[in-house]
């Protein structure tokens, strides 16, 4: 009888150890692992970076597939875990990519213990489940976070029940809008320069058009998303944390604006009209947090525009009260 190649029996030998771990067919028991209960699943893995891996997911709630950035934590391995995790969320016009490239997240000390998950959200997607003129249907963005990533992070990636969030400009709103929507989904949430009050409409400025053009030049359908600001009031007020504010009673919220003249990052004489609009949500926000006797901390730090060494410093900034509901 002839002998098989040495290379064949190595083969044999770690397909069976393989299967000893994983079952008979490790592929197939890895991608089971790796599934929403809606059939959501990851469709490449790749790592990136000494901590970054970044998933494609194929999601039936997109129609689409689609990109999450996982960063790591030491002593991690893929599977089950406990890990507790950190939702980043980036703003419009950005991608999953953005807060690794545009901060030292990877850096920081205090998150080598936490898994944290960055995922795709549309350059215009406004973390919600579209509209869509009453239709409904893809892109269904907050279907996607709140339990197709969630299912797969957890299953896949050690990601354990114990959730803070943070986001930046319309990653903001997405934030507080999936805390307001699912009770018990994050034990924190902060917002930085966060579109927390998109129905405000300023006397003489800004109001529900500014995001309506945004959309606009985007090349997104505007009426889309939440449909008219005034015929369908009730479908924007859904996703307005300031109106929502009473879900988010007894949540730890850290919220941070600018108010659009020149800082300490920015050019002399700059100015930000958008982020001063921001900040007059924010305080409306904070105020009626406040009234609600929940705990808010806000940062409305002065000068300042809608820029990332600023996000970048209202992450660390808000990190000790994140870390510590994480802890809790």
């Amino acid at each position: 009888m002839r002998r098989a190649p040495v290379s064949t029996v190595l083969v044999a030998v770690l397909c069976a150890l393989l299967a000893g771990v994983f079952g008979a067919d490790p592929g197939h028991a890895r991608d089971r692992l790796v599934r929403a209960d809606d059939g959501a699943r990851v469709v490449t893995e790749q790592r990136v970076g000494p901590r970054r891996i970044d998933l494609a997911i194929a999601s039936p709630a997109l129609g689409a597939t689609v990109h999450v950035r996982l960063l790591t934590p030491d002593g991690w391995s893929p599977g089950r875990g406990d890990w507790p995790s950190l939702w980043l969320l980036h703003g419009c016009c950005g991608g999953y990519t953005d807060w690794t490239t545009y901060t030292d997240v990877d850096q920081l000390p205090s998150l080598r213990r936490v898994l944290v998950v960055m995922p795709e959200a549309g350059a215009a997607g406004w973390y919600s489940d579209w509209w869509n003129y009453g239709k409904g249907g893809a892109p269904r963005w907050e279907t996607f976070h709140t339990t197709e990533v969630r299912q797969i992070v957890e299953r896949g990636y050690g990601a354990g029940g114990r959730r803070v969030a943070a986001g930046l400009s319309m990653g903001g709103l997405g934030a507080l809008s999936y805390a307001a929507h699912h009770p018990g989904l994050f034990r924190a949430v902060a917002s930085y320069s966060g579109t927390v009050h998109p129905l405000l409409q300023v006397p003489g400025g800004l109001g529900p058009d500014w995001f309506l053009d945004l959309d606009r030049r985007q090349g997104v359908d505007p009426y889309a998303i939440w449909g008219d600001p005034v015929r369908q009031r009730a479908v924007w007020a859904k996703h307005d944390p300031t109106l929502q504010a009473g879900a988010l009673r007894g949540l730890p919220v850290f919220l941070s604006c600018g108010n659009g003249r020149a800082g300490p990052y920015d050019p002399a004489g700059e100015r930000d009209p958008g982020e001063a609009y921001f900040e007059q949500q924010n305080r409306a926000l904070a105020d009626r947090l406040a009234a609600l006797g929940s705990p808010v901390r806000a940062d409305f730090y002065g000068p300042g525009t809608h820029a990332w060494p600023y996000w970048q410093r209202e992450l660390h900034r808000s990190l000790p009260m994140l870390l510590s509901a994480l802890a809790g």
